[in-house]
């Protein structure tokens, strides 16, 4: 018995060990900011800056931040495809690329959805606390989104 055991045991670390390399996620980031930024693109104040760097750029920008644990699979994997759709859905590093309409339609959904709690995403919070959002972070947020929109509106009357 324990000698199978022991076998299982090596077989599943081989296994482990194996599957580090293949089908690794692409974990691309930068420092720069571009111009398509969305800090380039809308006037985004230091305060609702230093919230969206806390709680929103490792998902949804071209700025994220790869703990350790992101390089091991299968983690790796389930992290990696947090991101690819985290920056689908929503990039702030290439903001410039949204018509005027998608960009009201993104600032109405950062409101709607830190409202109720559903961003930060809940397993995200577990490992990054510092992400999770006050009351006070939500209403800073919501205010610079209700400003945004109002400028958008300004420029492109209908």
């Amino acid at each position: 018995m324990k000698k199978i055991i022991k076998i299982i045991l090596v077989l599943l670390l081989v296994g482990i060990i194996a599957i580090q390399f293949f089908n690794r996620p692409d974990m691309s980031s930068t420092a720069d900011i571009t111009p398509g930024h969305i800090t380039k693109v809308m006037t985004v104040p230091a305060d609702v800056e230093s919230i969206l760097k806390r709680s929103c750029y490792d998902c949804h920008s071209d700025h994220t931040v790869w703990p350790w644990y992101s390089s091991i699979a299968p983690v790796s994997w389930l992290v990696g495809d947090d991101v690819v759709k985290g920056r689908k859905k929503m990039n702030f590093s290439q903001w410039n690329k949204l018509s005027a309409a998608k960009q009201e339609a993104r600032l109405n959904e950062i409101c709607e959805e830190i409202k109720s709690d559903e961003m930060p995403l809940p397993p995200y919070l577990i490992l990054h606390g510092d992400a999770k959002l006050s009351q006070s972070d939500k209403d800073i947020l919501c205010r610079w989104v209700e400003t945004e929109l109002k400028k958008l509106e300004d420029a492109n009357p209908e």
